[in-house]
């Protein structure tokens, strides 16, 4: 892979097509459809997968498949590492467009075929179709932004893209409850195609130049970076099926998939990324390192909070809440223009903010620390990851050459995967065999993992 990694960010090439005068912003008229559909599409994938993560025990009861439980999540994250690699190269060799309304299209008949699903099998196997589809989506829309936005804009449509992901985390799963618990399961999955359509053809007409420019290149979709991204998927597969097992197996199948994934992201990821080297290696890392200390962290916590501190679920609930609105607040301040500190600043700051807001969750362990305190220094975890992760996704772009746009993208959305995955899977192995002799020391086990990576995280921010 090609990359631009050497040169800083202000003299890196610019990639989008420059407008003779500087647009309102990403609703100035030329933009305002786009960024409409593209948000309100992102909105709708965040949506659908908060709330299958809420119907999905009720799925697997009524369709007697508790035994395929585990697949349902990890099928569609394994499915989506080969389409993120897929979109990429796709992308860059007959532009975004392609990738965007295929992967469109495989999204939403995954959702009809889980939606309509008799049998748990099939279920999983509409999870997997629509895996697919969401990975050539999201690479092809970050390649779009390069194409289409203008550098400047590229900060605010990427806050927009967080938004996406954050309103859904405040009422998706309590909008999803309500839908299991007064009408159907089968509605989580069917509503979201019929609202994905009118948002698709919405942004239609303003992708009709995202290919001007590309320069059409023979190649192979299924290269060697497609077999090899098939190896990592079936790694992560392994990592997320073995992380809910007990004893042997879960160790067997734990080391199996630490195995393939270890083997094949290198090949996947930018050469130096796996020792933060300088520039887009730097960002690719910290872009995986915010996702696995940002989410690694937070799926203990409501666990915690409600077996050790005695809170509801509603209640426990809240930290997430507070998380999301912190979130949404930094990604709004990090799309506005005239930052007053450079990138790497900013990125630095973030990953210390993760780390106070890990660190004062975990004092919530002594019965003594007031709950509140946890719940409202969460919220510090999510302005970090406000500020990182739009943050991350204007510097790859800042360091892609046009025909490296979709590589790159795909790249920085295979390293929030794999990381992800990868430590959900050791946190979850190490906390399921210590919490029964020490809960104190698994919680602990489980915050420090994430701690310790956002640390590294600082020293990331300072190779960008």
């Amino acid at each position: 892979m090609t990359t631009t990694a050497d040169l800083p960010p202000a003299t890196a090439p610019a990639t989008a097509t420059a407008t003779a005068t500087k647009p309102a912003g990403v609703l100035a008229p030329q933009y305002r459809a786009l960024t409409i559909g593209m948000v309100a599409l992102i909105t709708l994938i965040a949506f659908e997968s908060l709330a299958v993560t809420t119907a999905m025990p009720t799925v697997a009861l009524a369709l007697d498949g508790l035994s395929l439980y585990a697949l349902a999540f990890g099928g569609p994250l394994a499915s989506s590492v080969v389409a993120m690699v897929v979109s990429g190269t796709w992308s860059d060799l007959k532009g975004p467009t392609r990738p965007l309304w295929f992967g469109t299209a495989w999204f939403l008949l995954g959702l009809v075929i889980a939606g309509s699903a008799p049998t748990m099998e099939l279920l999983v196997a509409g999870r997997i179709i629509q895996g697919f589809g969401g990975g050539l989506v999201t690479v092809a829309l970050y390649v779009v932004v390069g194409h289409l936005y203008p550098p400047e804009l590229r900060p605010r449509i990427f806050a927009a893209f967080a938004t996406g992901w954050v309103v859904p985390s405040l009422v998706g799963p309590a909008i999803a409850g309500l839908i299991v618990e007064h009408t159907s399961w089968r509605i989580v999955f069917l509503a979201v195609p019929a609202l994905a359509i009118p948002a698709v053809l919405v942004m239609r007409p303003g992708l009709a130049g995202a290919n001007s420019g590309t320069v059409e290149k023979s190649g192979s979709l299924w290269d060697r970076r497609a077999l090899w991204a098939v190896a990592a998927a079936v790694g992560v597969g392994l990592l997320s099926f073995g992380g809910q097992q007990h004893g042997v197996l879960q160790a067997l199948l734990v080391l199996l998939g630490l195995a393939g994934v270890a083997t094949f992201a290198p090949k996947l990821l930018p050469k130096g990324t796996f020792r933060i080297g300088a520039g887009l290696p730097a960002v690719i890392a910290l872009r995986g390192l915010v996702a696995a200390a940002g989410f690694g962290a937070e799926v203990f916590l409501p666990l915690m909070l409600t077996r050790e501190r005695g809170l509801s679920p509603a209640y426990a609930g809240l930290v997430l809440t507070v998380s999301a609105l912190s979130w949404t607040a930094a990604s709004w301040y990090r799309g506005r223009p005239k930052q007053p500190f450079s990138h790497s600043v900013f990125l630095q700051a973030g990953m210390i903010s993760i780390v106070l807001g890990i660190l004062t969750a975990t004092l919530t362990l002594n019965p003594h620390v007031p709950v509140i305190v946890g719940i409202l220094g969460w919220g510090l975890t999510g302005l970090g990851m406000g500020t990182v992760f739009p943050t991350a996704s204007v510097l790859v772009l800042e360091y892609s050459r046009r025909e490296e746009q979709g590589a790159n993208s795909s790249a920085m959305q295979l390293s929030d995967s794999l990381a992800t995955a990868t430590v959900l899977a050791i946190g979850g192995s190490l906390f399921a065999a210590i919490e029964p002799h020490s809960p104190t020391t698994a919680y602990l086990t489980a915050f420090g993992l994430p701690a310790l990576l956002a640390l590294i995280g600082v020293f990331a921010g300072r190779r960008v």
